[in-house]
C-alpha cells in the first residue's frame, strides 16, 4: 500500500475515532452556536455602518465571527488537546510503530480538521441564515470565502500540533492550549470588534498574531468588504512555521 493510501485511510480511522465520541463531537459543534447565541443576545441588537456597504445588522457581524471561532476550536484546540491526551496513553508511540509514515499521520490530522471545520462553519452559517436572516456570500466573495477558511483551518491545525511539543503532559494541556489562545479571541476582534475606539496597543497586538488576520479574512469573504490577500498569506506563513515545528521537534512518546 502507497503512502498516500495510508494518510488517507489515517484521515479515514480519524474521522470514525471522532465520531465514535459523541459528547466531544457533540460540543465542538455546539460551542460556537452556543457563543452566536448570546453575543448576538448580548450585543446584536443594533447596526453597524459598513464602508461599501451600508447599515448591518450587528448581528450578520458576529456570523463570519463565530465561523472563525469554530474553525480555531475544531483546528487548534481539539488538536492540541486530543494529541497530547494521545501520546500520554501511549497511542502515538503504537503509532509510530507501524508503518504509517510519520508525515502521513500529521497530513492526515490536518486534513481532518479541515473536513471538521467545513462542516462547522456550514452549520453557523446555516443557522445565522435561518435565526438572524443573514445575508449568505456568492460568486467571488464565496470564493474568496472559503479560500480563507480552508488555508486558516490547515493553518491552525499546523498550529495546534506544534503547540504540543510544549505541553508537558495531557492534563497540563487545557490550561496550556486555553492560555496561549482566548486572550489573543478577545485581542483580534472575535467576541468583540474592533472600532475606532479600540486602544492602541490592541490593535498592535492583535495584528502581530495570525487570529486577527483570519478574521478579517472571514469578515472579508462573508460581508463583500475589500479582501486583502496578505491576510491569507500571514496566517498561512503562521501554519508553515508550525509545521516546521511540529515535524523537528513532535514527540510520539509520553513525556515524563
Amino acid at each position: 500500500m502507497s503512502d498516500l493510501a495510508l494518510a488517507l485511510r489515517q484521515v479515514r480511522y480519524t474521522n470514525k475515532a471522532f465520531w465514535r465520541n459523541p459528547a466531544s463531537a457533540f460540543f465542538t459543534f455546539a460551542f460556537p452556536l452556543m457563543f452566536l447565541v448570546i453575543f448576538t443576545a448580548l450585543f446584536g441588537s443594533g447596526s453597524s455602518d459598513i464602508p461599501g456597504i451600508g447599515l448591518i445588522k450587528q448581528a450578520t457581524l458576529y456570523v463570519p465571527a463565530m465561523a472563525a471561532f469554530s474553525v480555531i476550536t475544531a483546528c487548534y484546540t481539539n488538536i492540541a488537546i486530543s494529541v497530547s491526551f494521545a501520546r500520554d496513553t501511549g497511542v502515538l508511540k503504537r503509532v509510530h510503530g507501524t508503518p504509517l509514515p510519520s508525515w502521513a499521520y500529521i497530513v492526515a490530522r490536518v486534513i481532518h480538521a479541515v473536513i471538521v471545520s467545513c462542516i462547522l462553519v456550514a452549520i453557523v452559517t446555516a443557522f445565522g441564515k435561518i435565526f438572524y436572516d443573514v445575508s449568505l456570500p456568492a460568486g467571488l466573495t464565496l470564493f474568496r470565502f472559503l479560500v480563507a477558511l480552508i488555508a486558516g483551518a490547515a493553518s491552525f491545525a499546523a498550529m495546534g500540533l506544534a503547540i504540543t511539543c510544549v505541553i508537558p503532559n495531557a492534563d497540563a494541556s487545557p490550561a496550556v492550549v486555553n492560555a496561549t489562545i482566548l486572550p489573543l479571541l478577545f485581542l483580534s476582534g472575535v467576541f468583540i470588534p474592533t472600532t475606532a475606539e479600540t486602544p492602541a496597543w490592541v490593535d498592535t497586538v492583535g495584528k502581530i498574531f495570525p487570529i486577527r488576520h483570519f478574521v478579517d479574512a472571514m469578515n472579508a469573504g462573508f460581508l463583500g468588504t475589500p479582501f486583502r490577500w496578505w491576510d491569507v498569506i500571514y496566517v498561512m506563513l503562521w501554519g508553515l512555521a508550525g509545521l516546521l515545528l511540529a515535524a523537528r521537534f513532535f514527540s510520539w512518546e509520553p513525556r515524563r
